[in-house]
């Protein structure tokens, strides 16, 4: 199979690297994407349906804060959030900000004249959201996540560069999501595969539902989660360009140097 090296972040797990470049390549193949899927959480036509019928589940109608990544595929559950009247908050891409998390209300972006679609996107949202630090953010109800890969089990692989699980485990670190919070994911069905095709390792954090524009299926997944960050498994480049982390693993050595803890 020809690589595309379409990631930055190739190389970490070989095996990872290979599902990825096979699910890309079969979304562009069969044209089930709305733009080039390599190095991307993929754009998949259905995405529409697949956030109606997440919209349609108890655990999104009970949820009024909700937790979502700013990639292109899960625009629609952010519009959808955002015209249901629910907090939303959304990860600045690749952490870059000590406050890397923008919040969205919808009362206060329509006192604002701000369009629902348009704050609903990756870029609306970093222009009209409000950039919120942790101890600002209220407990999430329901994290949403994008996913390359997923499997009935529960087990998901992203585009590699591992900030999804960092920001799970960041928000975990400050009890905004709790060992029940559910974890959700909306993908075409052509990113199902078959268990144990996306391997969890510890750090990983796994799903709890998987919707696609056909199907809802509930995990029930056997994975167990993480509590926290595993500062064992964060990189020296992560610590030097997201600004939280470098926060934390102080606080961290602070209290391990105290006798509290670790």
């Amino acid at each position: 199979m020809t690589t595309h090296h379409g990631s930055a972040w190739q190389g970490r797990h070989q095996g990872k690297d290979a599902l990825r470049e096979r699910i890309w390549s079969q979304l562009k193949e069969t044209d089930s994407v709305w733009r080039e899927p390599f190095g991307h959480i993929p754009a998949f036509r259905g995405a529409e349906e697949a956030a109606d019928r997440l919209a349609a589940l108890p655990i999104w109608q009970r949820a009024q804060v909700i937790k979502c990544n700013p990639d292109t595929p899960q625009i629609p559950v952010r519009l959808r959030a955002l015209q249901q009247g629910k907090r939303l908050y959304m990860a600045v891409p690749r952490l870059v900000s000590e406050r890397c998390f923008v919040e969205l209300l919808p009362q206060e972006l329509a006192e604002r004249g701000v369009d629902l679609a348009e704050a609903a996107t990756a870029q609306g949202a970093l222009a009209h959201g409000r950039p919120v630090a942790f101890e600002e953010m209220r407990p999430i109800d329901l994290v949403v996540t994008g996913c390359v890969a997923v499997t009935r089990s529960g087990g998901r692989t992203g585009k590699g560069a591992g900030f999804a699980d960092l920001e799970l485990g960041i928000l975990r670190e400050f009890g905004l999501v709790g060992p029940e919070t559910p974890i959700v994911t909306t993908v075409h069905p052509l990113q199902l595969v078959d268990d144990g095709e996306a391997p969890l390792e510890p750090h990983d954090w796994p799903l709890d539902w998987i919707v696609t524009p056909d199907e809802v299926i509930e995990t029930h997944t056997p994975f167990p989660r993480p509590t926290g960050l595993d500062w064992a498994r964060v990189r020296p480049d992560q610590l030097a360009s997201i600004p939280i982390l470098a926060k934390l693993r102080e606080r961290w050595a602070g209290t391990a140097r105290e006798g509290g803890p670790a």
